[in-house]
């Protein structure tokens, strides 16, 4: 509700929408019918290719832990001790 009154009043130019609640929602009513609003379910990023790059990612940070070095996107490093 607040989005959409915030696109009323012209606040916002436009919004892109990932994940809503209830999943999937009502595109029939605001703020998911109006034309600004982009709306792609949460699994939209699902792909082979988005799959198989998770897969080797998540096989390379395994391999950097175990091997004494630091994975990638750590955003507390000191937990790793």
């Amino acid at each position: 509700a607040a989005l959409a009154k915030a696109l009323d009043a012209g606040q916002l130019a436009g919004a892109a929408l990932d994940v809503q609640d209830p999943e999937p929602p009502d595109l029939s009513q605001p703020p998911y019918n109006d034309p600004r609003v982009l709306v792609s379910p949460h699994a939209a990023f699902v792909s082979q290719e988005s799959l198989d790059n998770l897969r080797s990612r998540v096989a390379r940070q395994v391999v950097a832990r175990l091997t004494g070095k630091r994975p990638e996107n750590v955003v507390n490093p000191e937990v790793l001790k």
